[in-house]
């Protein structure tokens, strides 16, 4: 079975099946600069996917996905790689900060909430996909609501007691005078000349009486859906309200909407989205590397990653649509390991990441290529954005080669944010072209090497300037 991309580029329909590494690897290199052998990984990585599909049932259960570190400092492209391998393959994908488990109890959450957080986005997804099936049809039902509103049915005539069922004559001629108004009034609707008509419709009340659940499990962890759970107590309540034509119209269509998608079969497809291609990104793993301290806010590091061990060896979670194992879920970590290594998580752990993939610093080279390649690069936007303006930017490739070689130089002197450097010089480099555009109209403003010089040298060369301000 062939399955398409949604709007890939050119807008060709691509068979995700037929997608060879390479051809992976080039769809990423149209966001991503460099680090080749991090695309190759996950380019392997999602066509085993593929290959596994194609498998005896029996034989696909036993093989599991080869899990990846990426290692890196921040700001190479670690995320946005893991981030567009999921929208190419339309998979369900999670951010999560395995830091953020550190203090179970305190600030954190319970891990087994990522694979509930995984389904919640899975859900949303499908869900829209079938809102666009059934988008038309949920237009059209809309838009006979509503002229039933706006013209009620005319109630047919009684049949004369001595013609012996004979429909009283005249009865045809106003049911077809009823049928050309109505016609008459879809032609209006559709062109928009009633939207500023008022008309009254039935509206579900979505407020609820306060109550309060207490239970010694967290909310998330109980198996019961609140949401559904409510309308069965308190009934589904409706009011009357009177709103436009035009508001009345969306109301309608988000209304039959609901009533003709069939959320068991979302729940059914999303719960196998995720199990079956589900991508979850456990970004600075390195923070929970390395023996336990003894006190601390670090103390259950590695508590953490016993906790994260079982979901990511294979195990069933309880969410509110249902059980959803993990066993063929994709796990991409990736932290900096400035202070620890990959061989400071425990053992256990490290075996079920097979794949370790460095990730280069950038470049001067690098950075220009930011400026300039990707699909939406930097100078791309800022362009677009001054154009709603009526400004033209133009810039030259010495100034985009002066604003590479800041940024390059303020990672070495400062921190090293890899590519986030660009957005704080470009946006410093535009600051008083941004704030006067709106007096610019019509100008077309040429930024030149020079031009960039001017706005950035100065914070530059004070340290402690440049510390705050780039």
């Amino acid at each position: 079975m062939a399955i398409y991309l949604p709007g890939t580029v050119d807008e060709e329909r691509i068979a995700l099946d037929e997608l060879t590494p390479r051809e992976i690897v080039s769809e990423l290199d149209k966001y991503v600069v460099g680090q080749k052998a991090a695309k190759r990984a996950v380019a392997i990585a999602l066509r085993n996917r593929m290959r596994r599909q194609k498998l005896a049932p029996e034989l696909a259960e036993e093989i599991i996905p080869k899990n990846i570190i990426m290692i890196g400092p921040t700001g190479v492209g670690k995320t946005e790689i893991a981030r567009r391998l999921a929208k190419l393959t339309n998979s369900p994908f999670l951010k999560v900060e395995a830091s953020k488990f550190t203090e179970v109890g305190y600030v954190g959450r319970d891990v087994e909430s990522m694979i509930r957080d995984l389904v919640e986005i899975a859900i949303d997804m499908v869900r829209e996909e079938k809102l666009e099936d059934v988008s038309d049809k949920a237009e059209l039902n809309a838009e006979e609501r509503l002229l039933d509103l706006l013209l009620p049915p005319s109630s047919p005539s009684r049949p004369a007691e001595s013609g012996g069922g004979v429909v009283i004559e005249g009865s045809t001629g106003l049911a077809e005078s009823h049928s050309r108004t109505r016609e008459k009034l879809r032609q209006q609707l559709r062109e928009g000349k009633l939207d500023g008509r008022m008309v009254e419709i039935e509206v579900r009340e979505k407020s609820f009486p306060s109550f309060e659940i207490i239970s010694n499990q967290g909310v998330e962890e109980m198996d019961v859906n609140v949401k559904d759970m409510l309308p069965n107590i308190f009934g589904q309540r409706t009011k009357k309200r009177k709103m436009k034509v035009s508001e009345a119209f969306e109301y309608l269509i988000q209304e039959e909407e609901q009533r003709l998608i069939d959320m068991d079969q979302v729940t059914r497809m999303a719960i196998d989205r995720v199990e079956n291609a589900g991508i979850i990104f456990l970004d600075e793993i390195d923070k929970i590397a390395g023996r336990e301290s003894g006190h601390g806010p670090d103390v259950s590091r590695e508590g953490v990653q016993r906790d994260i061990l079982p979901i990511v060896e294979g195990t069933t979670v309880n969410s509110r649509y249902g059980m959803v194992r993990t066993d063929h879920i994709l796990f991409i970590a990736a932290g900096a390991f400035h202070v620890s290594k990959p061989s400071d998580l425990i053992p256990e752990l490290q075996g079920r990441f097979p794949i370790r993939v460095e990730l280069q610093s950038l470049t001067m080279e690098d950075f220009i290529k930011i400026l300039t390649e990707p699909k939406s690069s930097l100078v791309k936007q800022y362009t677009a954005l001054l154009e709603t303006e009526g400004v033209k930017l133009d810039f030259t490739s010495e100034s985009l080669e002066e604003v590479a070689r800041f940024a390059f130089r303020v990672n070495e002197g400062t921190e090293n944010i890899g590519a986030r450097r660009l957005h704080t010089i470009m946006e410093r480099v535009l600051d008083e072209i941004s704030f006067d555009a709106p007096e610019r109209k019509g100008q077309q403003v040429n930024i030149d090497a020079d031009y960039v010089r001017k706005m950035l040298t100065d914070i530059v060369k004070d340290q402690d300037l440049s510390r705050y301000i780039l």
